[in-house]
């Protein structure tokens, strides 16, 4: 190695000034250069104006998608302000704009509470934006200012007199940043904004997509808060109470609500926030909910010796001659949260996160206090209404006794599987390679198609686990019920991470999970049964993109030797004009399903990594589709045929 390659001294330390440590490495900052990353941008700009309207200085927001992917935030508070900083020597919006770790949110006499909380959110913006513009309504007065990668190209101009105040923040994403995509998605963005409006009742959010023909526009305000995010959350269920439970209090400025609601479904729903971040992977301010909720409700257990006797160990030993009580399964956590949704918000003036991302909540203290309050405000619910509480006792101990089922169930799965080899499915016919990364299963409808995918594959990555018989409906299904399952247990064994809380995305054993099933009714049923069972039991597949829907094609268009595979009828019409004979002289055939095609067939078309059409299943919106499988998937018929009803105009019917 020369001496100019391996020469290491002063000169080689590189000082990043301004911005450009944010353009050097974005993903420090925004999480991601890839959807999420981009979406981000967003959620740095609004913050700043929720934040005022916390402060008590705005109530509305709006957010307009502009053509060629530009976007913009508008709120009416106070506009930043723009006189000069006193020790910077620049303009106040300047400031604010283009340094790291500048802003109001560190003066708490400005802003008691943050979602900003790092000075780094509209900057960031700034940095990662080919360019960005700000407009300054205050005091009279209207002021703009433009950048362009993070760098002022103008000084602040008074632009002239105005009777309105707050700021607009516009810009456009940099697409050698964000290389995969600078477009947004509505319906993600939608999610965010809804939930902010559910947080912070009294504010207007207005969402608009300028970027259509005709502009189309949706108002978010929720004068109930997260009572009425519970009962959005909830709807279309049977619930318990009628209306959420609500719970409010405040311990050293530190503000807590809770709203909760049960359903008849058997899965929670809990989301959690700080300063109106959605904190989804917990924190303190969770634990001290969930901890509350289960000790409170095993003491209003204890004095119900009806429930209690059905949770009896029944191997226990006899009676404790202390205490004369025979042994009984306490409520897990699991079993009083089924079923449970619940929205937790609280208010820190100085949180602690995991992570620049934000995502878990560390200060030590919340834990406490979201312990207290709960304990204190739901036992006096309990008190005060003891017909809703054996209710929840009820269904509390139906789970509990599912939980120990499933157990059992788990245990008698365990040692089936030490007689088959290494606890894989007979069915499956394993691909031969052992690197998850470049493995894929098509799970598909019946043995004939198992019989013809098998033939075509390749067999070193691509593995085949047929399906037969009708499958279970889990949208109403216990826990145990669903592990014991003959036609679900080859899928959760061959897929190796396990389900609900012991599900482990490590264990994947295939990187891609392909559903290849014939394209008629029962062909939709089969995908509709699989894709709820993901969503319900592991929702971690979907979300880090593992689930694929193939697509077989319907027609192969055949003219002497040469054939064309086609995917829908106008394909077929374009294939049989591309022939240039006569319509009589083509053999035209409709594949009715997968089984009538050779394992060559399927490999040219549907398997071939370098030719085959595949959908990826993503979930924009979780809450809109939990509603739309619990609407379709449940029990209640009415919310079924107001939904179809609603939605036919969007259906093609292929009979």
């Amino acid at each position: 190695m020369s001496e100019e390659n391996t020469q290491y001294s002063a000169s080689s330390i590189q000082v990043l000034k301004g911005l450009e440590a944010v353009r050097k490495r974005p993903g420090m900052y925004i999480g991601s250069t890839g959807p999420n990353g981009l979406h981000h941008l967003v959620y740095e700009v609004v913050d700043n104006s929720i934040d005022e309207a916390m402060a008590g200085h705005c109530d509305t927001i709006t957010v307009a998608l502009e053509k060629d992917d530009i976007c913009r935030v508008e709120d009416n508070g106070r506009g930043i302000p723009v006189d000069m900083h006193p020790t910077e020597k620049i303009s106040a919006l300047e400031l604010v704009l283009t340094r790291l770790h500048a802003g109001g949110k560190f003066d708490k006499s400005n802003y008691k509470v943050s979602g900003g909380l790092h000075g780094v959110g509209v900057s960031c913006v700034n940095a990662l934006s080919v360019w960005m513009e700000a407009f300054v309504n205050r005091e009279g007065k209207r002021y703009e200012q433009k950048y362009a990668e993070g760098k002022p190209k103008t000084k602040v101009e008074c632009l002239g007199e105005t009777n309105l105040h707050g700021t607009t923040i516009r810009w456009k994403a940099d697409n050698t940043i964000f290389k995969e995509t600078t477009t947004y998605n509505f319906d993600v963005l939608a999610q965010r904004l809804r939930e902010l409006a559910f947080l912070n009742p009294g504010i207007t959010i207005k969402f608009r997509d300028e970027r259509l023909e005709t502009p189309k526009e949706v108002v978010y305000r929720f004068e109930g808060g997260i009572k009425h995010y519970v009962t959005f959350l909830n709807e279309g269920k049977k619930v318990l109470p009628e209306e959420p439970i609500y719970i409010s209090g405040e311990t050293e400025n530190v503000q807590m609500e809770v709203a909760m609601q049960y359903n008849d479904n058997y899965d929670e729903k809990i989301y959690a926030y700080v300063n109106d971040i959605n904190t989804k992977e917990g924190g303190t301010h969770l634990d001290g909910f969930k901890i509350a909720l289960t000790v409170t409700l095993n003491k209003f257990l204890e004095k119900n010796e009806k429930l209690l006797k059905r949770l009896i160990i029944k191997d226990s030993k006899s009676k404790d001659a202390k205490s004369n009580q025979v042994n009984y399964e306490k409520l897990a956590g699991d079993d009083v949260r089924a079923g449970l949704t619940a929205v937790i918000s609280v208010k820190v003036p100085e949180p602690q996160f995991e992570g620049q991302t934000k995502t878990k909540l560390g200060n030590t203290e919340v834990r406490g206090y979201v312990d207290a309050l709960v304990k204190e405000k739901f036992t006096l619910w309990c008190e005060q209404n003891p017909q809703y509480v054996n209710m929840i006792l009820e269904k509390a101990v139906a789970e509990a006794e599912a939980r120990i089922a499933a157990r059992k169930a788990k245990e008698n799965t365990r040692k089936k599987s030490l007689s088959d080899s290494f606890g894989l499915p007979g069915k499956l016919s394993d691909c031969s390679s052992k690197d998850p990364s470049i493995c894929e299963v098509y799970i598909v409808e019946g043995d004939s198609a198992g019989g013809s995918a098998k033939k075509g594959r390749d067999s070193k990555t691509q593995a085949i686990l047929p399906l037969w018989g009708k499958m279970l409906n889990v949208e109403k299904s216990r826990l145990d019920k669903v592990i014991d399952n003959e036609k679900l247990q080859p899928v959760i064994a061959s897929l190796g991470t396990n389900i609900g809380k012991d599900f482990d995305i490590k264990k994947l054993r295939y990187d891609k999970i392909i559903i290849m099933a014939d394209a008629d009714v029962d062909g939709s049923h089969i995908r509709t049964l699989l894709l709820t069972f993901f969503f319900r039991y592991m929702p971690q597949l979907i979300e880090e993109g593992h689930i694929y829907l193939a697509m077989p094609p319907l027609f192969a268009v055949r003219y002497g030797k040469k054939v064309k595979y086609v995917y829908d009828d106008n394909e077929k019409a374009a294939a049989i004009a591309e022939f240039g004979v006569p319509a009589e002289k083509l053999d035209v055939q409709r594949y009715k399903g997968l089984g009538e095609m050779s394992g060559d067939q399927l490999w040219d078309t549907t398997m071939n990594p370098a030719v085959r059409k595949m959908m990826k299943v993503t979930i924009p919106d979780a809450i809109a589709a939990d509603k739309i499988f619990s609407t379709c998937m449940g029990e209640a018929v009415e919310p079924r045929r107001k939904f179809i009803e609603e939605n036919a105009i969007y259906a093609n019917l292929d009979v």
